[in-house]
């Protein structure tokens, strides 16, 4: 089986930015009083929004499975406060949860979780145990700046998130570290924003010993690894100067990547670098880039076409990448 352990539901019915124009209209009226609302999107919608995209892109490239979460942009943290961001994420993933329960043998859940600036992550617990308890989802999505590109939140490290990370450990179940849109314009949401947080989140985890405290806390750092594997030897440095562990006994039970890189170089640097029990093979479909490379003549987006290119990998190597990691990262998937 092959297993792609990033994807996004991008082409999500017009009905769920409706209900989200009208929550955020909501907003600007000082009289309105918040509440979850109706989410009008029926089961034909659902279908016809895969078929064509998704779906489709699964017969065509060969993998069977999409470990499936909420559109990574369409968090938005920063907007609203709490409630507005629980109301929106419990209607995301109810989304999420039609769409595995219409095509079981296709998608598996991972949650949006509602995160808001000032607010403990602990005020996630809740969404997280229905997600996973009542509906069957493997995992979460964890944005490290719910501020939307401020980083106004204490690092991934501090106290601050241990009470979400006891419910994590308790459930056994992973995060991806995925920010979403960013409102500073210094930083473009998916070209620079996700890959300045990736690289930020391993730094994170280098300096301080948050998996002493948590030994089976596990993460995937998406978009393989943002600027990390490019820039290794600067972090096996500055490890050494810093008397840190070896850049593989950190990771190796604890933080992971995926093959989120959309040219045949980048993805051998990754596999040349990374260990290959620590990379989940990820395509990020329906994503960022949504083109085909006139250099190839496919899409950018199609990650299997370049491991496939990689005529070094073993067999074994093969079999981690497309399913073994994700199924130890990723325990409930058994389920």
């Amino acid at each position: 089986m092959i297993i792609d352990c990033h994807g996004h539901y991008t082409t999500a019915p017009k009905g769920l930015q409706a209900f989200r124009d009208s929550q955020l209209a909501g907003l600007k009226d000082p009289k309105h009083v918040p509440s979850k609302g109706t989410l009008k999107i029926t089961d034909d919608e659902i279908r016809e929004s895969l078929e064509n995209a998704q779906l489709k892109f699964q017969r065509e490239r060969g993998t069977d499975l999409t470990i499936f979460s909420p559109r990574a942009s369409g968090m938005a943290h920063h907007i609203g406060d709490a409630t507005t961001s629980l109301h929106w994420s419990q209607h995301c993933n109810d989304l999420i949860h039609r769409v595995c329960s219409l095509y079981p043998e296709n998608f598996v859940a991972v949650c949006q979780l509602p995160q808001s600036p000032g607010v403990p992550p602990s005020n996630c617990i809740q969404e997280l145990e229905r997600c996973v308890n009542e509906l069957g989802f493997i995992g979460c999505n964890l944005n490290p700046d719910p501020s939307g590109g401020h980083w106004t939140a204490p690092p991934l490290t501090d106290k601050y998130w241990y009470p979400f990370y006891e419910k994590m450990v308790e459930l056994d179940v992973p995060a991806m570290v995925h920010v979403s849109a960013s409102c500073n314009s210094n930083f473009h949401t998916t070209g620079s924003h996700y890959i300045n947080a990736d690289t930020t989140a391993f730094m994170q985890f280098l300096t301080a010993d948050l998996f002493k405290d948590f030994p089976t806390l596990r993460f995937i750092i998406p978009h393989g690894g943002g600027g990390v594997p490019y820039h290794w030897g600067r972090y096996r440095g500055l490890a050494q100067d810093m008397n840190r562990p070896l850049l593989v006994d950190l990771i190796r039970n604890n933080v992971f990547f995926d093959t989120c890189v959309y040219h045949l170089p980048g993805i051998e640097l990754l596999l040349k670098i990374v260990p290959m029990d620590n990379i989940l093979f990820g395509s990020e479909m329906v994503g960022a880039v949504r083109g085909i490379d006139p250099e190839t003549g496919f899409y950018f987006d199609d990650t299997k076409r370049y491991i496939d290119s990689v005529t070094w990998l073993s067999g074994g190597d093969r079999k981690k990448l497309f399913e073994g990691n994700a199924r130890r990262v990723y325990p409930r998937l058994k389920l």
